[in-house]
């Protein structure tokens, strides 16, 4: 990194020390970041997102922390995911240490645990660490926008969500755009020492087969009693606000709604209504994904017509998001 942003990222480290709020930039979206350990720290995020108390946040460690101050136990399966997948974006839920406050739980016996990969993000997970002296140092960040809103993949995008906060109030560390452009995949392995095997709450970039072949198992299933609440787990999310709404191909080619837009992947463009090609790669498609809602959420239309994507495994993150976001308007 350049000098200027090293100071940046200690200027950053040191706001979050101080029990500040931060935005910093992930492989996944931007976080909006306050040190987990910091009861008052953690509400301000809750405050400024407008999210409700019993929704948890995911603590965010740097490549070497120790993470044993922040769970219970540490499952075999954990370990080796934590080896195949960190850093990257996958969030392990896991049973919380008694001393982890309530705030970042939500209330729950369990806490989300994710080891980043963008540079950005590590270079001030480690520089907190080392200004605080916590080698177990964490920082709680949900995505850095209103709660049930599109998640933002660059600054700016946290600047157009937050103008009434100024930059005392909360600190915008820039790093480019997310690569991933969606939210990490999140894994259940806090119920493994009760026979329940692993589940994916929230799928992501990294997929359920993925995570069985590392596994060597099968995956467990989300409808299992007592599956821990999670970020991003609601009915309704992700959403613009432009009404959003999941149709075919073939209603996309016959689409003549006035004054809205089409967003089409592998359809024929509709002839009266403007078009916006979205990849027909779901990976390219995922990148873009809060971008494109965000652009075509400035300009004006009534709604927001999206062609359904192919309903497979490597769609399976992508369509989630999709649905959470149409079930906004239905």
């Amino acid at each position: 990194m350049s000098k200027q942003l090293d100071a940046l990222v200690h200027d950053a480290a040191q706001r979050l020390a101080k029990g500040q709020l931060v935005a910093f930039p992930t492989e996944t979206v931007y976080g909006l970041g306050a040190d987990a350990s910091n009861p008052q720290a953690v509400r301000a995020i809750f405050s400024a997102k407008g999210r409700p108390a019993d929704h948890p946040v995911i603590v965010h460690v740097a490549v070497d922390a120790d993470i044993t101050p922040w769970v219970a136990s540490i499952p075999e399966e954990a370990t080796k995911l934590m080896q195949a997948f960190w850093p990257g974006p996958l969030t392990l839920i896991l049973p919380k240490a008694k001393a982890v406050n309530a705030l970042v739980t939500g209330g729950q016996d369990t806490i989300g645990i994710r080891c980043p990969s963008h540079p950005v993000a590590q270079a001030l997970l480690k520089a907190f660490a080392q200004i605080t002296a916590n080698p177990s140092a964490g920082v709680a960040a949900p995505s850095a926008n209103r709660f049930g809103q599109v998640s933002p993949t660059k600054a700016q995008h946290v600047r157009d969500e937050f103008p009434d906060l100024d930059p005392d109030t909360l600190f915008i560390l820039a790093g480019g755009d997310a690569d991933v452009g969606i939210e990490s995949t999140i894994v259940d392995v806090s119920r493994v020492a009760e026979g329940i095997a692993p589940v994916v709450l929230r799928p992501g970039h990294i997929t359920a087969q993925q995570i069985a072949r590392v596994l060597q198992q099968d995956l467990g299933q989300k409808s299992t009693p007592n599956t821990p609440r999670v970020s991003g787990s609601l009915k309704a999310h992700y959403a613009p606000r432009t009404p959003l709404y999941l149709v075919s191909a073939e209603q996309i080619e016959q689409l003549a709604a006035p004054n809205s837009v089409a967003v089409v992947i592998d359809a024929s463009p509709p002839s009266v209504v403007p078009c916006y090609q979205a990849p027909a790669v779901p990976e390219h498609f995922a990148s873009q994904l809060y971008s494109m809602l965000r652009q075509l959420d400035q300009q004006g239309y009534s709604a927001i017509y999206v062609q359904q994507p192919p309903h497979n495994e490597a769609w399976e993150a992508v369509n989630d998001r999709l649905a959470r976001a149409a079930a906004a308007f239905s």
